[in-house]
């Protein structure tokens, strides 16, 4: 095994809220997997200092007294207790029934029934002048043009918006909706419907209007929020004249609140409050001195998030989550294994229409200032947010493995001109992180840096697998499972796998689980997504391994699964090598067959090379060797690809996760749909005709 590239400090363990629950743990519970004594790290007696496995053993196989723990810890005001953890503790832990009573349709059937509370008053339970959100455009300077709110104003802020609401005739279960970049208006509407009991849902103003249809359409919102436009890239660009088409499209939709983001007369478009049914925000909420939300109490299933699926197969999946599961999940996440605390600034660069958005708002509820940045990560130079991180004081860093990517193939050493004093975790999900990006991290940007790379997805708004303050960082690995997710790599036949490649599967419920799917009332399309594959386990569609040093590594979506030859090879497996290639910018391969073997999969890779490099033409041109040999050296003959071709850019989704299976549709002269969802659904066109 090779050594770590980050060893937690003995002292930071010490202090770390991880280390302070796993001693109440020790004190409450005892028992041989918290003996009391022993304190180096690493050490291999179960209860010692920095032993993050026998923790996370111990969460799984008691895992009604951690969430217990867990939810006190997270200390949400209630109205009324709870009873049981979980309702059917009758059945064996790993009962498929029990697994299967997980898909509830109803709320309160299953986790900490009998609870009451608000969502939003949990996230607003701070109401002091400490800084609550640091909002930044890509135009914001060193001159601190940023706006601050405090998280006394945010109250006030939500106050305002939750009585305009309630006016507005909004109770619990109805639907509202937001067009909106990241921004405080974004966090206030947010909030605003979620006091009130209902149920907010959000996408980014980049999405296309069909795209938005496809999401919103399905639920029916009552009130849609609209930015009359968002900058990215250095351009303005309007919002406004796609927001009147949604009203326009979505019978459902009574009032249009429109939030002036680029001013009045933008474009030659009409200001807010023009679109015919719509209003403008400061007239929408009223006035200042608005009453208090009375915060009406709910179960702990009561829904407050509808998300969505990718889209780039078929109309999205509405996935519905509930109030109480989102708390919890996050507040584990967050406090235990981000370590976040009321002095921390938390930054993560996403729109709203991902759910890392829902994951960063939560952070309210740990008291932490919350970094908003809307615009182009790379504006008006790659370092943009490299000095927006030290301006602001960013304690943890949220980014994605193709930022850092592009990162390191521009040379950009941050650490030259950022000396970053505060940050000491960076985060990283979208995508598998690579060994070379984790090397870049520690040599260019902070060498004593904690790289947590996070993965999960946003079926349970939240992760299976991240960063924890105990044990060392690897390359190429996430650190291990979170406390709480019982997580194994399945073989085809249901069987555990360590150190081989397999499917990821949860083996026990966990408490964000989603609610319901939306307009899924017998729960079939729920089952068929997570339950059919592995009868009462959920399985997550993605390949990993379970590595000897207790991480994981991730080989892509089992979805994409290529299958030359009988062996499946899981993609992120070949982009690990190819995008280290100097040469390589990025990369995108996919399955396929042709007519003269028809039953047999080979497997395609499609290259964005630096400018002035080129694949030529042939088969042997020297890139196009130097690829196969880097394969063939670091994996097997197998992952050589038949094909390798050169395109101009890789077709991704808005949130920036590449499309296999849509690359694939073309390549087979399918028509995709929901190319809305897509950031550049013009990419594909270099696939379409293409003989393979």
């Amino acid at each position: 095994m090779t050594d770590p590239i980050w060893t937690p400090d003995p002292a930071r363990v010490r202090g770390s809220n991880l280390y302070a629950f796993h001693e109440s743990l020790r004190e409450k519970y005892g028992g041989p997997d918290f003996p009391n004594s022993g304190d180096s790290p690493g050490a291999d007696s179960p209860g010692k200092l920095g032993d993050y496995a026998a923790l996370h053993r111990w969460s799984v196989t008691h895992r009604n007294a951690f969430w217990e723990e867990a939810w006190r810890d997270a200390g949400v005001e209630v109205s009324a207790p709870h009873g049981a953890v979980l309702t059917d503790d009758a059945m064996p832990p790993m009962s498929p029934m029990r697994q299967m009573s997980a898909l509830r349709t109803a709320p309160n059937e299953v986790w900490f029934p009998g609870a009451r509370f608000n969502f939003a008053a949990h996230l607003l339970r701070y109401r002091d002048e400490r800084p609550a959100l640091i909002a930044a455009g890509e135009d914001a300077g060193e001159d601190g043009s940023r706006r601050t709110v405090s998280y006394r104003e945010l109250y006030a802020l939500v106050s305002r918006c939750a009585e305009a609401l309630k006016r507005a005739g909004v109770g619990p279960g109805d639907r509202v909706a937001g067009f909106l970049p990241n921004a405080v208006e974004t966090v206030v509407a947010m909030l605003g419907a979620t006091a009130l009991g209902a149920i907010w849902s959000s996408t980014s103003p980049d999405f296309g209007f069909q795209g938005v249809l496809d999401r919103f359409g399905q639920i029916d919102p009552k009130i849609l929020f609209c930015a009359d436009g968002y900058r990215y890239g250095g351009k303005a660009h309007d919002s406004l004249e796609r927001g009147g088409q949604i009203l326009a499209a979505i019978p459902s939709i009574e009032k249009l609140v429109v939030a002036p983001f680029l001013g009045e007369g933008y474009g030659g478009k009409l200001p807010p409050g023009s679109v015919s049914g719509s209003v403008a925000w400061e007239d929408f909420l009223g006035a200042e001195n608005a009453p208090e939300p009375e915060f009406p109490q709910f179960p702990f299933d009561h829904p407050v998030y509808i998300l969505y699926s990718s889209g780039t197969t078929g109309v999205p999946k509405c996935i519905v989550h509930g109030a109480g599961g989102t708390i919890l999940k996050h507040h584990t996440e967050q406090r235990f294994h981000t370590d976040l605390g009321r002095d921390d600034v938390l930054f993560y660069f996403t729109t709203c229409g991902w759910m890392m958005w829902n994951w960063l708002v939560s952070g309210l509820a740990q008291g932490c200032a919350l970094v908003l940045y809307d615009g182009s990560p790379a504006h008006p130079g790659a370092e943009r947010l490299f000095r927006l991180a030290q301006s602001t004081g960013i304690t943890v860093f949220g980014t994605s493995p193709k930022f850092l990517a592009s990162c390191a193939k521009a040379g950009l050493v941050p650490r030259e001109d950022f000396p970053l004093e505060t940050l000491r975790t960076i985060l990283s999900t979208g995508a598998p992180l690579e060994p070379g990006q984790f090397h870049y991290v520690h040599e260019a940007i902070k060498s004593d840096v904690q790289l947590a790379s996070i993965a999960g997805g946003t079926d349970l708004i939240g992760c299976f697998m991240l960063g924890n303050p105990y044990a060392p960082v690897y390359a190429g690995e996430i650190q291990g499972p979170a406390l709480g997710m019982d997580i194994a790599a399945f073989d085809e036949r249901g069987r555990p796998l360590r150190g081989e490649q397999g499917e990821l599967v949860c083996r026990q419920p966990f408490p964000s689980m989603p609610v319901s799917f939306w307009k899924d009332p017998d729960g079939a399309k729920y089952r068929q997504a997570y339950f059919e594959h592995f009868p009462g386990v959920w399985r997550h569609g993605d390949f990993v391994t379970l590595t000897p040093a207790g991480g994981v590594t991730m080989q892509g979506r089992s979805d994409a699964t290529l299958n030359p030859g009988g062996v499946r090879i899981g993609t992120a497996e070949i982009y690990r090598i190819v995008e280290d290639l100097p040469f390589v910018l990025d990369s995108i391969v996919v399955g396929y067959r042709t007519p003269e073997e028809p039953a047999e999969d080979k497997v395609a890779l499609f290259v964005v090379l630096r400018e002035g490099e080129s694949l030529g033409e042939g088969q042997e041109g020297e890139i196009r060797t130097a690829i196969r040999t880097a394969i063939r050296a670091t994996a097997t003959a197998r992952h050589v690809p038949a094909a390798i071709r050169q395109i101009s850019e890789v077709p991704v989704t808005i949130n920036g996760k590449k499309v296999e299976l849509a690359v694939a549709a073309t390549l087979r002269g399918e028509t995709v749909k929901n190319l809305d969802s897509l950031a550049n659904p013009g990419s594909l066109e270099q696939f379409r005709g293409l003989e393979m």
